[in-house]
């Protein structure tokens, strides 16, 4: 007969500070995808000791079933749900590759198929627009003007994540050949050519810009805030939504939205979807083809204005 354990009210806790170690450590994760997928497993944990299920080794299937089951009655959406399947797939493998369950309880856990909602995406016009206007202001603001801008354009040009905006280096800019170096999800390295307008907007805030707010604590960052400090993804955003909200009559998106305009409008000027999935840096070809859907969309609307049989 199996001699059975007796409760450990710290299990929980302790076994998800090492995932988190895991994760952080031997995965390389972003901190954002650490933090999320920390997240994900406490809020297991919060189910499971509900369930009596007091020790991660002893979660089933019918404990992720029924958490599952949990967030669809709170009304999470299927996206939200897809989602949180896959983190504790991952989290259940590791558990049993480390020893610590004896089986893969999410090893037959089937993930909702999540409706791919087309991104939200600019104009040509109104990307033109924003810059124009965020051009306008360096003459009242040439410090943070000059660095939004740059901002602006590389994030419309090149398609990188803000994370990835932020985390830029001097030395990953490469403004003879017109590349910047990045790294991505699980800190896969890839680099993405931009164009004479972000690297002029480039150089002038690291020439004009930047100088006038370094100091001994901005290392190596290419994007400073007004303390001199490496430009956090928050500040970054905010950046982002105030120089949107600037033009009357464009939407107030965030820099996700600008990463999407950029795929959309490399797809319709004839870029090829391959080479569009390297610039995003993408794993699957699946992801980058959400855009295809986004150019049709845009096609049959213009068809529904522009043609008299439509």
């Amino acid at each position: 007969m199996t001699e059975e354990r007796a409760p450990d009210p710290a299990a929980w806790d302790r076994v998800i500070d090492d995932y988190e170690r895991h994760l952080r450590l031997e995965r390389d994760l972003t901190e954002h995808t650490v933090r999320s997928y920390v997240a994900d497993v406490r809020g297991l944990a919060e189910h499971a000791e509900r369930m009596g299920v007091t020790d991660p080794a002893d979660v089933t299937i019918r404990t992720l079933r029924s958490h599952l089951a949990q967030l669809r009655t709170l009304g999470r959406a299927r996206s939200t749900i897809a989602r949180r399947t896959t983190s504790l797939r991952v989290f259940t493998g590791w558990l049993r590759r480390s020893g610590r369950s004896e089986t893969d309880a999410a090893a037959l856990l089937v993930s909702p198929v999540a409706r791919r909602e087309l991104p939200a995406t600019l104009s040509a016009a109104d990307v033109r627009a924003v810059l124009d206007a965020a051009t306008a202001r360096i003459d009242t603001d040439a410090v943070t003007g000059t660095r939004d801008l740059a901002i602006l354009e590389i994030l419309y040009a090149t398609g990188i994540r803000v994370g990835e905006l932020v985390g830029l280096d001097v030395d990953d800019v490469d403004t003879a050949r017109r590349l910047v170096r990045v790294f991505g999800k699980g800190r896969k390295e890839r680099s993405v050519p931009f164009g004479l307008p972000a690297q002029d907007a480039l150089d002038a805030w690291l020439a004009i810009g930047r100088p006038q707010v370094v100091t001994a604590a901005s290392g190596p960052a290419v994007f400073l805030g007004v303390r001199g400090r490496r430009l956090d993804p928050r500040a970054a955003r905010e950046v982002v939504h105030r120089r949107l909200g600037d033009v009357e009559g464009v939407p107030v998106l965030g820099p996700h939205a600008l990463r999407h305009t950029a795929a959309t409008h490399l797809l319709e000027g004839g870029a090829d979807l391959r080479a569009v999935q390297e610039v995003l840096g993408h794993a699957s070809i699946g992801t980058t083809q959400i855009y295809t859907h986004v150019s049709n969309e845009r096609l049959r609307a213009a068809f529904r204005q522009a043609h008299p049989r439509a």
